[in-house]
């Protein structure tokens, strides 16, 4: 086989291919858009729930923070030395 020929066996390969995943997609898509009209001739309506209003949660207590601050504290008085 000269180079002419496989060039030529190389890009009807490519358009095969080409062709193949194109109609496969469009397949695809259609298949898709016919399930979502179909789904949504028997979906039913949404009712949506009322929100309550969450009861806030208090923050961190003042223990907290002043443990969490002595804790840093000590710990970059240790880093220095």
């Amino acid at each position: 086989m000269d180079i002419g020929q496989l060039l030529a066996t190389a890009a009807n390969l490519m358009l095969t291919g080409m062709v193949g995943v194109f109609v496969f997609l469009s397949l695809l898509i259609a298949a898709i858009t016919a399930m979502s009209k179909l789904a949504s001739r028997f979906e039913q309506p949404v009712v949506m729930p009322t929100r309550t209003p969450s009861i806030k949660a208090p923050g961190v207590p003042n223990e907290h923070i002043a443990a969490i601050s002595a804790a840093i504290a000590q710990y970059k008085n240790k880093q220095k030395l």
